[in-house]
């Protein structure tokens, strides 16, 4: 069985953000990483590829070079090879371009499984696996906290509000996991040296025959338009109970509509 667990490589939450004058990610202004909520994908591709002997685990991303980084990270974790879209046309792809991308992506490598993550911690639409899925014509089953494949299906568990649902489908199969799926491990000494050695596969644009127009800012469908700085925060108010301290707390809570 071959699974295909998707990664991307995004800023780092924790640092300073921006965008550039083109209203793109400015990748320069702060260091880059494996999506956090990638991770959950890899460890759930890893664990379903230890419970099946003959399973190949394969990482796959599209991004600048320095996305090799994220593909170092998930094989020490444990993924048997890596590939890796990069050319620069792809700058500024949307989501839609970005799936049309990865399903020629995906359909090249070739699958039974692809696992995702259920949002990018950069973006967060979270609809990459459904629309891959779409491209794909295979079927989605999406948000698992729990997964699983055996004899041909996979199959899962997804939280909701009101109940939990239990879902599955015959491969192949998209499928995304929640950050309730379970913790990712973390790479060990052994297997970070063993990454440097596994292989990875470098692919661009006419590698899959796609026509670069219809990627990039140029071939993209959505856009942003401006952009403004989150404000710095301000010091809150300090309310000192004289007696009046209960009235005045539900005075502030109703001029905020919490109550």
């Amino acid at each position: 069985m071959k699974i295909l667990a998707l990664v991307k490589y995004v800023p780092d939450a924790t640092g300073d953000r921006r965008f550039t004058e083109e209203m793109t990610t400015d990748r320069d202004a702060v260091d880059g990483l494996l999506s956090e909520l990638d991770e959950y994908a890899v460890e759930q591709a890893l664990q379903i590829s230890e419970s099946h002997g003959d399973a190949e685990v394969i990482v796959v991303t599209m991004g600048p070079a320095d996305a090799k980084d994220a593909l170092r990270k998930a094989l020490s974790m444990g993924a048997d090879r890596a590939v890796h879209m990069d050319d620069g046309d792809l700058h500024g792809t949307d989501v839609f371009g970005t799936s049309s991308v990865l399903a020629e992506l995906v359909q090249h490598v070739d699958f039974d499984l692809v696992v995702c993550g259920m949002a990018s911690t950069d973006g967060g639409m979270g609809v990459v696996p459904a629309l891959l899925a779409e491209r794909l014509g295979v079927p989605q089953v999406t948000l698992l906290s729990e997964v699983a494949v055996d004899d041909g299906v996979v199959s899962g568990l997804r939280d909701g509000d009101t109940a939990t649902e239990r879902l599955q489908a015959e491969l192949p199969a998209v499928v995304s996991v929640t950050d309730r799926s379970g913790e990712a491990r973390y790479p060990s000494f052994k297997g970070i040296m063993a990454a440097k050695k596994k292989p990875v596969e470098y692919l661009d644009l006419d590698d899959l025959g796609i026509d670069a127009a219809t990627v990039g800012l140029a071939g993209s469908w959505t856009a942003v338009d401006t952009a403004t700085a989150r404000p710095p925060r301000t010091a809150g108010s300090v309310v000192k109970d004289d007696g009046d301290g209960g009235t005045r707390l539900a005075e502030f809570l109703a001029s905020q509509k919490f109550i």
